[in-house]
């Protein structure tokens, strides 16, 4: 599946199953093929998200710094981070709360 998230305040964000499914978690929706996020839910998603980017920068780090201590190389440099999967709907989330518009998928 994929998720096509769209919002009349930006454009559209499109993510795979995957990736889709644990943003949606993070922020409390429930995974699916059709939903909305609404307005006054949105800066409490958006603080998910960055709480969430900020654990995993940090799990990242702590990954490196031990791979480091130990003589071998770390793979978390070598992939898509959470920063990297979750700016696109931050920036919609900012973006449509601002303009007081919806995002939904699947619809």
């Amino acid at each position: 599946m994929i998720y096509k998230f769209k919002s009349k305040a930006a454009g559209d964000v499109i993510m795979m199953a995957p990736q889709g499914d644990q943003l949606l978690k993070l922020i409390g929706k429930t995974p699916g093929a059709q939903g909305i996020i609404e307005v006054a839910d949105m800066p409490a998603a958006v603080a998910a998200l960055e709480q969430a980017v900020a654990a995993a920068e940090a799990a990242r780090q702590q990954g490196e710094q031990e791979a480091a201590v130990e003589g071998r190389r770390s793979v978390s440099s070598e992939t898509v981070s959470l920063r990297q999967r979750a700016w696109p709907m931050i920036d919609m989330l900012k973006r449509s709360h601002a303009e007081r518009a919806v995002i939904t998928w699947g619809v």
